[in-house]
């Protein structure tokens, strides 16, 4: 089985490498990550200015552009063969509801996915990879699952781990995308050079987070996996603007 490991966090963070080698017991694996942290480029790929590929000291490679470009240019180009199976992360902190739109970590899962691979990204509940242990276990358990017992058609599964000990967890669920608050205020500040500028602010709380919902997982110490599409439409809104064609 060929592998392709990616992340939004860059290749040199602890979560991608800890990933790779957990995924060496089940065949070949290649790296592509990012060069620097490229957190919440969501599905973005760089189209002004060409891509390079380099190799770090660890056998790593990285690229100058977003998780999506890393994806995209080793399945598309890089690589001699097509991978079977694409795993992004592990990310330091969770990407649970609207979190998936921005993730760089789910996107690049994403990118295999919609080019006809297998695709799981993995995010640990942590921003400082407390119990990356933890996350390894999971991650093994959940591609081992899908070696043995393969998709009848490419899935894209987002995982969440809790920040627990393995004997602390309480099991895995199948999930919903639940719901958050409205995003807290962007924080202004002034630059050192007399220039107003903007922080984004932080993620809004939990809103839906009942039973069922990938929050509700993570709140009880169990891995939330959430199969994911990519479809946008919104069948709701046919029903709504349809009639607007006839006085258009």
């Amino acid at each position: 089985m060929r592998i392709l490991v990616s992340n939004d966090d860059g290749y040199f963070s602890p979560g991608i490498a800890a990933l790779a080698q957990a995924m060496a017991h089940f065949g070949e694996v290649t790296v592509v990550a990012p060069e620097a942290d490229r957190s919440g480029a969501s599905n973005s790929l760089t189209l002004d200015r060409p891509l390079y590929i380099r190799q770090s000291a660890n056998g790593f490679h990285y690229v100058n552009g977003t998780p999506t470009d890393c994806v995209h240019v080793a399945v598309t180009g890089f690589l001699a063969q097509r991978p079977d199976l694409v795993v992004s992360g592990i990310n330091n902190s969770a990407n649970l509801a609207e979190d998936t739109l921005y993730s760089g970590t789910v996107a690049a899962a994403m990118e295999g996915f919609l080019l006809g691979i297998p695709s799981i990204a993995f995010s640990l509940a942590s921003r400082r990879f407390d119990y990356l242990e933890t996350a390894v276990e999971v991650a093994t358990r959940v591609v081992r699952h899908v070696v043995s017992q393969p998709f009848k058609s490419p899935r894209l599964l987002n995982v969440n781990i809790p920040c627990v000990s393995v004997d602390d967890l309480q099991g895995f669920e199948l999930t919903r995308l639940g719901r958050r608050h409205v995003a807290q205020p962007v924080e202004r500040a002034t630059s050192p050079r007399g220039e107003t500028v903007y922080w984004v602010g932080p993620p809004g709380g939990q809103r839906e987070a009942g039973p069922g919902t990938d929050f509700n997982a993570l709140n009880e110490n169990r891995v939330s996996i959430t199969p994911l599409h990519v479809d946008l439409g919104d069948q709701d809104g046919f029903a709504e603007v349809g009639p607007w064609l006839e006085n258009i």
